[in-house]
């Protein structure tokens, strides 16, 4: 009985070691260059995602893949294989913007590892975030059962009420929103241009210049330069009815490196443009952010060339996905290159709030918003922006994935509940795996304190 014992504890050792490396090596070889270019900085975002396992998981869409790769996946056929998917769906990558329409709309963000493959890797992926997070908030798992049934039924009534009516204006806006994301609609709304533009700039010798700081970079001549021909060829991927005609709406002010963006950006790039804005007051000015593109975390297991040599770049792909899957995206989003690589180019926007989950205690607070999030995630599969000229997806989405799913919702519903109650299991044990090989300098290419 010892031995056996013994045995045992000797395979579950030898399993974790195993389950460590994979670890280990996948978050090198997806984030080797990035790593390279600011260790320190990834020092951070390690630091970050040692906090709790949603932390962590949020920093690992690429192990999240490289696990997709070996799953079979029975809701992939030759349409629902290839749509375009989020990429990185988790519960806190929903917050509000400014629509091209000057509607503030609440929907979900962050694309930067937007690209095309199954439907339902973002629906696992949203799933498993939220038994996580349930079970950060020690929620029964009869409750976190529940609340996914809420969200993936939610999901599919949108996409059957899409395949219904057609590409109706559904969305998540200060008319037609409730409770907690109404809220956050009226916080974005609350904020102030003026506010962002104080705590990032200043006004001497009446002109408006960004304000040095730890996040912010200065610039030599040649770099500056390099930027702003940079932003001069960006201008022309603003599609032609979101451009304003106005003779001095985008002159450059000022430009700075920028630093300080979240988990999923450490080593990434970046500068801030300051704007002229709507007219030459000073309080119109505008700050833009360039971000060099990331690559793709589902990238790394879609193997379809057609899809692979269809962007020019990061940058590239980024601003295509987000105009497939967001309506009326906002009216400075485009790409540029800098050295012959690809920025992502949109505005450093004041109305930008998140959703908050702390305040979500309950399942009867948790339940409603799961059905906006449900219906938001059907919308970004099916519907998209009037200026996406995209032709990779041919055919309509709610229709392919009303024909895996016809007559098999239930059967849906529970593979996509046991695989998020399986993966977040997984996921806590994965932390604990990370945290572990973090601190013992397991990682490579990590600098120790």
């Amino acid at each position: 009985m010892a031995d056996s014992a013994v045995q045992g504890n000797t395979r579950e050792k030898r399993m974790g070691n195993a389950r460590e490396k994979l670890i280990a090596d996948t978050l090198v070889d997806a984030f080797k260059p990035l790593m390279e270019a600011d260790p320190r900085g990834f020092r951070t975002k390690f630091r970050r995602m040692a906090a709790d396992p949603f932390a962590f998981y949020r920093g690992s869409a690429c192990l999240f893949y490289c696990d997709m790769k070996d799953l079979n996946d029975r809701w992939a056929d030759e349409r629902t294989a290839r749509v375009w998917i989020h990429g990185d769906l988790h519960a806190e990558n929903f917050g509000t913007y400014m629509s091209s329409t000057g509607e503030l709309a609440f929907d979900i963000n962050d694309f930067d590892e937007a690209y095309l493959g199954h439907f339902s890797w973002d629906l696992r992926r949203f799933t498993a975030s939220l038994a996580l997070l349930a079970w950060q908030k020690a929620l029964p798992e009869e409750a976190v059962r529940s609340l996914i049934r809420t969200y993936l039924s939610a999901y599919l009534d949108q996409v059957g009420h899409y395949d219904d009516v057609g590409h109706d204006d559904f969305g998540l806006h200060l008319s037609s929103t409730e409770g907690a994301i109404h809220g956050v609609l009226l916080t974005a709304r609350a904020a102030r241009r003026t506010d962002l533009l104080d705590a990032m700039t200043l006004v001497e010798d009446h002109e408006r210049h960004f304000r040095r700081s730890r996040n912010t970079r200065h610039l030599d001549e040649e770099e500056y330069a390099k930027v702003n021909a940079a932003f001069e060829d960006y201008l022309g991927t603003i599609p032609k009815d979101k451009k304003s005609a106005r003779q001095v709406f985008y002159y450059v002010k000022d430009i700075v490196g920028s630093t300080g963006f979240g988990i999923g950006s450490a080593g990434l790039p970046a500068y801030n443009v300051l704007i002229e804005g709507y007219n030459q007051a000073l309080e119109n000015d505008i700050i833009i952010s360039m971000k060099q593109g990331n690559v793709a975390a589902p990238s790394r297991i879609v193997t379809d060339e057609r899809v692979r040599s269809y962007f020019k770049h990061d940058g590239h792909r980024t601003v295509i996905s987000q105009r497939a899957l967001q309506v009326h995206t906002d009216s400075f989003l485009g790409y540029t290159t800098i050295d012959g690589v690809g920025f992502v180019v949109d505005e450093l926007s004041p109305y930008k709030a998140d959703l908050r989950w702390d305040a979500l205690t309950e399942p009867d607070e948790i339940g409603p918003v799961l059905v906006d999030l449900g219906k938001a995630t059907a919308k970004v599969h099916c519907a998209s922006d009037e200026d996406s000229d995209q032709d990779l997806v041919n055919f309509q989405t709610e229709r392919a994935i009303l024909d895996v799913t016809q007559g098999r919702r239930e059967e849906f519903i529970e593979d996509l509940l046991e695989f998020s109650l399986d993966y977040a299991r997984k996921v806590r044990d994965d932390h604990a795996l990370f945290v572990d090989a973090f601190r013992e300098n397991r990682i490579p290419g990590i600098p120790s304190i």
